[in-house]
């Protein structure tokens, strides 16, 4: 087979399956609510969302941390008795540690972000309905 021939029978294959749909929603879209293509914003799932990101947070601050004096002293102890569990066990706190600090970012952006959008929808909402009301479309519409 040619390279020729060979590209041809790649492209029919991958354009087989394409399908191209514009300015539409499919009329069963699946998955909830009826159809409507517009972006739904719940607040009240947001926040809670958020609100739970910033326990896990503050948890996670004091709670990811309460056994480092044990972990480390019990380290301390082994490697002074020449075991080399010692280092094998401040190895694993430093990974615990580690992974505990990410998590915690990671909840921070979460929550962050989830109240940086919430204040931004708002905002941008308050913005499209004043430029809404003042437009001479909103005459038409009532």
């Amino acid at each position: 087979m040619s390279f020729d021939e060979e590209w041809s029978a790649a492209r029919a294959t991958a354009t087989a399956g394409v399908t191209m749909r514009l300015n539409q929603v499919p009329a069963d879209p699946g998955g909830g609510g009826g159809g409507g293509g517009d972006l739904e914003l719940n607040q009240d799932h947001i926040g809670a969302i958020g609100s739970e990101a910033y326990k896990l947070h503050t948890r996670l601050q004091t709670d990811g941390k309460h056994a480092a004096t044990a972990t480390a002293e019990a380290a301390g102890a082994l490697t002074k008795e020449a075991f080399a569990s010692g280092a094998a066990l401040l190895k694993a706190n430093s990974a615990w540690e580690s992974q505990v600090k990410t998590l915690v970012a990671a909840c921070a952006n979460i929550s962050n972000g989830l109240n940086y959008s919430l204040a931004s929808h708002a905002k941008d909402e308050q913005q499209l309905q004043a430029d809404f009301t003042a437009s001479a479309i909103d005459k038409y519409l009532k």
